[in-house]
């Protein structure tokens, strides 16, 4: 990271500073999200300024392999950012995957308490909101059994044609 350091501009080095190991392992899930849109912005941003400069110097060059050698701070700033997206990418998954561990933990302990919020508490739930008198059941159909007839017949016809073709 720090071969890259000497083409940022200052609001640049500002947000690579943030990447300081100690400063990254004081930042939370919610505050690593935010650095992490903030310097794909900025790697995105790059990229694309690189790659329009370097569009225009083949067009103007004729060709990739006379082009290549110009573009050296553009290229530079890209690859820091995406070296810098790496770091931070990578703090991210590591504090996701610490935090979903801990409330896989905290569900566990809850349905070990028996404070679980399963099928057995959903079901006390449905029963409670249950009124007077007792619960219809319900056939699902599409309509009818006329209509539903209709439809088995349509298919039967239609495979009836396929199979005679």
């Amino acid at each position: 990271m720090d071969d890259y350091l000497w083409v940022l501009k200052d609001d640049e080095l500002t947000l690579v500073r943030e990447l300081e190991p100690k400063r990254l392992k004081a930042l939370d899930e919610d505050e690593l999200l935010d650095l992490h849109r903030r310097v794909r912005r900025a790697r995105n941003k790059h990229v694309k300024n690189y790659r329009r400069k370097a569009a225009l110097d083949v067009k103007a060059a004729g060709g990739r392999g006379k082009a290549a050698p110009k573009g050296g701070k553009a290229r530079w700033r890209a690859a820091a950012f995406e070296e810098a997206l790496a770091i931070v990418s990578g703090r991210l998954a590591h504090v996701a995957h610490l935090q979903a561990e801990a409330l896989k933990e905290e569900r566990l302990a809850r349905a070990k308490a028996g404070k679980s919020s399963g099928p057995k508490a959903a079901a006390n739930a449905k029963a409670a909101k249950v009124g007077p008198g007792r619960a219809r059941s319900h056939e699902k159909t599409t309509g009818g059994k006329k209509r539903d007839a209709s439809t088995k017949a349509q298919g039967a016809r239609r495979q009836g044609k396929k199979d005679s073709r």
